[in-house]
This record gives C-alpha cells, sequence and structure tokens, in this order.
C-alpha cells in the first residue's frame, strides 16, 4: 500500500521515521526519501564492514552500493515481527560479502600452502565484532564504561569502583543495567545469545 497525501506517514520527513518504517516504505516504492535515509544511517557501518573484511576500499564502497541495491529489490520482502533492519541490512551484505570474496579478481594471487579460512567464518567474525562494537556505542557513557573495564580491562568491581570513585554498589547496579541494555542492543541488531 502506498501512503497517500494527508496520510501521517507520508507527512513525517524521512529522517525522523525509524528504520522499519523507512524500509517498510522503500517496499512500498518510496526510494525518493526513504531509500537515501537508510542508505545514510547505514552505509558507514557497511563500509567499515567491508574494508575490515576485504581490506579494500574499492570493495567496501562495492559492498555498499550492491547491498542498497538489494535492499532497493527486495525490501517488499522486510518483515518487521521476523527481524530488525539491521539484520535485514546485514544479511544482505553478508551474503554479498562472501561473493565478493569468493570472485578471483576481488583478492590478490596467494599459494595455497596456508591453510584458509572460509569466507562465511571470516565474515561472520567481522560482522560480530561490529555488532558489538555498535551495540556498546549505543550505551550510556556509564553503562559503557562499566563493561568496558570490567571485560576489556578485566577489572574487578572493587578495582572499578576504587577507579571511578564510585561505591562498589554503584558498580554493581550499573554493571546489571549495562549488561541488560547491552543483550538488549545486540539482539535489536539481530544476534541471538
Amino acid at each position: 500500500m502506498f501512503w497517500r497525501r494527508g496520510d501521517a506517514r507520508s507527512e513525517t520527513p524521512a529522517a525522523d521515521r525509524d528504520d522499519a518504517d523507512l524500509l517498510v516504505a522503500v517496499g512500498h516504492g518510496d526510494r525518493d526519501h526513504a531509500l537515501p535515509e537508510l542508505y545514510r544511517r547505514y552505509e558507514r557501518r557497511l563500509y567499515g564492514l567491508g574494508l575490515r573484511l576485504h581490506g579494500d576500499r574499492g570493495l567496501a564502497e562495492e559492498l555498499v552500493q550492491e547491498t542498497f541495491v538489494r535492499v532497493w529489490r527486495t525490501a517488499d520482502r522486510f518483515d518487521p515481527q521476523r527481524g530488525t533492519v539491521a539484520a535485514f541490512l546485514f544479511a544482505i551484505a553478508r551474503r554479498l560479502a562472501i561473493d565478493l570474496w569468493r570472485r578471483p579478481s576481488s583478492r590478490p594471487f596467494e599459494p595455497e600452502s596456508e591453510p584458509v579460512v572460509s569466507p562465511e567464518t571470516e565474515f561472520d567474525q567481522v560482522l560480530l565484532q561490529v555488532v558489538i562494537g555498535d551495540a556498546l556505542d549505543s550505551l550510556s557513557d556509564s553503562h559503557r564504561q562499566v563493561l568496558e573495564l570490567s571485560y576489556r580491562s578485566d577489572l574487578t568491581q572493587a578495582e572499578i569502583a576504587r577507579q571511578l570513585g564510585i561505591s562498589l554498589g554503584t558498580v554493581k547496579s550499573r554493571s546489571y543495567h549495562a549488561l541488560r541494555a547491552f543483550r538488549r542492543a545486540v539482539e535489536e541488531r539481530g544476534i541471538d545469545g
């Protein structure tokens, strides 16, 4: 269904609409406003993913462009009840990245003396790192700080309390809420467990 003039959704600027609404709008034919807004929101993450996976700016740019061509063609298949927009986009990007990796012209010739890591495994590892980083970035500063000190710096809660100059109870409370928020952020990005 296309939105008609006077429909509240058609009058809402694309920048103010949520990702799912934008993708559904693309599926319904809104490629002038919704698609460019989705591109603006996701192109840096997809480019970073492509760059980390392929190590080549040209291939990273190709991954972004091809992902959005596929989004343009398949947006009508998106079902917000089955997953998030990020999961939909990254699933498309995953398939394309593997295809790019398999294309002989996309990587330098290397003798097969080293064990070859499957492109699916490598992509999944890089994607997981990107999703986790993005989920951490979505947390409040105080929540992110507690998690980073705990997991990256391997500090105990008592050490974190001393370093931040806050009570142990506050560290425990922040840790609890930070982990819950992090779990939600990761699930919103299409990663379970």
